[in-house]
């Protein structure tokens, strides 16, 4: 996020030397997550931190306070992270979550005055000069193009739900009809996600307007990024338990609670958009079938037709708003 931002308001601008570390280290933390539990999770913190620290001295000598994304300049939610290198156990887990917790407080509810003043203050240090008023400018993003990446980025997390669930169909000895049942339905179910977050949704978030203010869009954005991610783990368990007929009791909980969440951030986003009554419309169907999903315990194939069944009704309960928009 934090250089997606960088070359959003960059533009033509932007060096690509940073950004190309950046995917360095990214893919090192992608190499080790497999391994968190071990040795590995200290490599992890590593690339991470050095990341950070690369996106803020991307800005450095460009006089522009990024008061949309402040993480990508602000490093206080980086200091547990570094801690974390000196400790064993879950505590490292446990200072690693205070940092992005850190992060996000930042992010959302940051005072943008107070902002630019420390940063300016800071950099007036730095070039030896007395802290002032000097000229500091305010970097905006580009929204349309940003909403655009995020966008993007949500399709490649939904080709991850499909990755893990070809994978899983690969691997299993007998394909039957519960399994083609599941693996069709899975798809449908994805596929259905795609258009609520991106046909009826804005920035990968489902029914959410594009005047949607960026701190709003950024925050709906990393919950349903997050959800969607736990989604596509638990679609391949659902395969995965295509012999037995019906799914573990926690992996049945993950993907109609994940279904639940993005429709509950979907008429979230349609209330304050459209108002309560517009917004209460998709609410039912996102809520209530994952619930006698959950309750009934259909089998492995009724249960992902059932959570495609709540993405459709929210599908057709938003179609007359985007047919006239």
């Amino acid at each position: 996020m934090c250089f997606t931002g960088y070359g959003n308001i960059a533009a033509g601008a932007a060096r690509a030397l940073p950004v190309l570390t950046a995917m360095l280290g990214l893919a090192v933390m992608a190499a080790a997550v497999g391994e968190i539990d071990s040795d590995r999770a200290k490599v992890f913190a590593i690339a991470y931190v050095g990341v950070r620290v690369l996106s803020d001295r991307a800005w450095r000598g460009r006089s522009a306070i990024v008061v949309d994304w402040p993480v990508a300049q602000l490093g206080a939610g980086v200091v547990p992270w570094i801690v974390s290198l000196w400790i064993d156990g879950p505590w490292r887990y446990d200072l690693r979550a205070i940092g992005l917790g850190i992060d996000l407080f930042v992010s959302f509810t940051f005072d943008r005055e107070r902002m630019t003043r420390s940063i300016a203050e800071r950099q007036a240090r730095a070039a030896g000069r007395r802290p002032g008023p000097h000229a500091i400018s305010i970097a905006r993003l580009d929204e349309a193009h940003f909403g655009e990446r995020l966008g993007l980025f949500m399709i490649i997390v939904l080709g991850e739900g499909v990755l893990m669930v070809t994978q899983a169909m690969s691997d299993l000895e007998v394909w039957n009809r519960t399994g083609y049942g599941t693996v069709i339905g899975s798809l449908v179910l994805l596929a259905g996600l795609w258009a609520l977050m991106l046909r009826r949704g804005y920035g990968g978030v489902p029914m959410l307007g594009e005047s949607a203010p960026p701190r709003v869009m950024l925050f709906l954005h990393c919950v349903v990024a997050g959800v969607l991610a736990a989604l596509a783990s638990g679609m391949g368990e659902l395969v995965e338990s295509v012999p037995h007929a019906h799914p573990e009791t926690s992996t049945r909980w993950l993907v109609c609670a994940a279904v639940a969440a993005i429709g509950l951030v979907g008429a979230g986003a349609a209330i304050a958009g459209n108002g309560w009554l517009w917004g209460l419309r998709p609410l039912a169907p996102a809520l209530l079938i994952p619930a006698l999903a959950v309750l009934l315990d259909p089998g492995v194939a009724g249960l992902v037709w059932l959570l495609v069944l709540a993405v459709a009704l929210q599908l057709v309960a938003t179609r007359a708003k985007a047919t006239r928009q």
